[in-house]
């Protein structure tokens, strides 16, 4: 994972993170998600609402992220994390 350390999910900047390939995640699993708007993605616990995705920081402090359904891809679920060195 290239930049921001997301240390309240027990991952550091630098670290490497294991994904599965997954095509209906279930809420409350961490995803890797592709936010079609911004170009980005990233690492947050996963939440269907209806048409919306809620992707929740693990990180208490940070807002959630809102997205239509329909503009956000899942590319996988976190299965693991290797610490960087």
């Amino acid at each position: 994972v290239k930049g921001t350390s997301m240390i309240d999910a027990f991952i550091a900047d630098g670290d490497l993170v294991l994904l599965s390939p997954v095509k209906n995640p279930n809420n409350g699993d961490m995803v890797a998600a592709w936010l079609e708007d911004r170009q980005e993605i990233t690492l947050k616990h996963f939440y269907l609402e209806g048409d919306t995705v809620r992707l929740q920081p693990a990180n208490e402090t940070i807002d959630p992220i809102h997205v239509p359904a329909n503009r956000v891809a899942v590319r996988g679920k976190v299965v693991g994390v290797v610490r960087s060195v």
